[in-house]
């Protein structure tokens, strides 16, 4: 079985965080749980994929104000 990649990872715990906080987490919080969860990933590896996170899955995430990330299907 193929390990999953830190990408993966990481998008996986985003989207886990996410719908345990359907009121959205901001930059630093969604940042300092996912190190927390997984001590092998570098920090600038996963603000790396943060960063692209709306961009990447805009159909799933988007940013009700600076720095607040939350689920779509949350959206009022």
């Amino acid at each position: 079985m193929k390990t999953p990649t830190a990408s993966q990872r990481i998008y996986e715990k985003v989207f886990e965080l996410l719908e345990q906080n359907p009121e959205g987490l901001h930059w630093s919080e969604l940042i300092s749980k996912i190190q927390k969860s997984d001590k092998t990933l570098h920090p600038k590896t996963i603000n790396g994929y943060v960063w692209k996170l709306i961009e990447k899955y805009p159909e799933k995430v988007y940013k009700p104000s600076k720095g607040l990330f939350r689920l779509l299907k949350y959206k009022k």
